[in-house]
């Protein structure tokens, strides 16, 4: 099933038009999907069930106790593409998750590179994860994409806004997308 919210519309800065968020209810799965788009830019947001993200870091070789602590952190699958003619650039570490008037982070390439320095991680696991990960920092040209995870930090089904810092054709372009979803650790 998919939803458009018009609601959803938002305005970027003059000249520029209005940018569209979608959301989708897969049909098979449950879990939703938001789409943000704007002058052929997009970037794709899909709910990952904790036990998917689980399941996916088990079959890697993470132990149990961080495969779960690490699944409980809002995994999402994302798509970036660059369907437009302007080059965009992005740095995930400038982005805020905000929830209840309170900002945080993303947890990054980086910031799991660290948390997983220890050593009860297998080597081959943390480079696994550190390649199904959305690279921190990208330059896009026009007909560029990539996907790979992004990891908000919150708890299963918590809701946070994503304010966005991007560069259109070098310049600033801030977005928010309301409203996300953390999905629950079992669907209804």
């Amino acid at each position: 099933m998919r939803l458009i919210l018009p609601g959803f519309l938002l305005l970027l800065w003059p000249g520029l038009g209005a940018a569209a968020i979608t959301v989708e209810v897969g049909e098979n799965t449950g879990l939703r999907t938001w789409q943000w788009t704007h002058q052929g830019i997009s970037l794709r947001l899909v709910q990952r069930l904790p036990d998917q993200t689980r399941a996916y870091l088990l079959g890697r070789g993470f132990p149990a106790a961080a495969a779960d602590e690490a699944a409980t952190s809002c995994f999402f699958g994302t798509m970036f593409r660059n369907d437009g003619t302007l080059p965009l650039d992005f740095d995930l570490n400038t982005w805020k998750v905000v929830q209840k008037g309170r900002d945080t982070r993303m947890l990054v390439r980086e910031f799991w590179k660290n948390k997983l320095s220890g050593g009860a991680v297998p080597k081959a696991a943390r480079i696994a994860l550190h390649w199904s990960l959305m690279p921190t920092q990208q330059h896009f040209e026009p007909g560029d994409y990539n996907w790979g995870m992004m990891v908000f930090g919150l708890s299963p089904g918590e809701y946070f806004d994503l304010h966005m810092q991007l560069k259109l054709d070098g310049k600033p372009l801030a977005v928010t997308i309301p409203g996300l979803r953390c999905a629950p650790e079992e669907l209804n």
